[in-house]
């Protein structure tokens, strides 16, 4: 856990150094591959429509996530689904660089249709690390802000 926490946290360091800011997918600034902006833009925006169904078809089954919390086997779609209900704000994607099999991603937080009240998060930014494999989500991680506190699991993070 502390080696993969290491690990995003000096990817996240490359990711925001230098490179283009119109490469990624559509609009979105950044590196990233177009294919796997398009996944997280595409999951963003239905989060954030509030059609949480739809945000799960962007993961795999089974796919790992960590929302300041230990990594979380979701192994079902129902796991997946309760995951993404779980999350209280809907997301903006801004950004979206490449590092390494990391796909970082940085969002402006909303609120939502639904269950989740982003509340006093709404308009921060958070910061996501994916792996995208054959155009869905095999791993969701929270990147915590170097200067941030780590998230608790009742932060308003997507």
């Amino acid at each position: 856990l502390g080696a993969l926490a290491g690990t995003i946290a000096a990817l996240v360091l490359a990711a925001c150094g230098g490179g283009g800011d119109s490469d990624g997918a559509g609009e979105i600034p950044g590196d990233a591959d177009p294919e796997a902006a398009r996944v997280i833009e595409e999951w963003s925006s239905a989060l954030r429509e509030g059609d949480v169904g739809g945000a799960a078809d962007y993961f795999e089954v089974p796919s790992v996530a960590q929302n300041g919390t230990p990594p979380l086997q979701l192994s079902s779609r129902e796991q997946v689904i309760a995951f993404n209900e779980a999350l209280p704000c809907g997301a903006k994607l801004t950004e979206a660089k490449a590092a390494g099999r990391f796909t970082i991603a940085t969002f402006e937080l909303t609120e939502r249709p639904g269950e989740g009240e982003c509340g006093s998060g709404t308009g921060n930014t958070a910061t996501t690390a994916f792996v995208i494999e054959d155009g869905l989500i095999t791993e969701w991680v929270r990147v915590v802000d170097s200067d941030e506190a780590a998230p608790s699991p009742d932060d308003p993070i997507v």
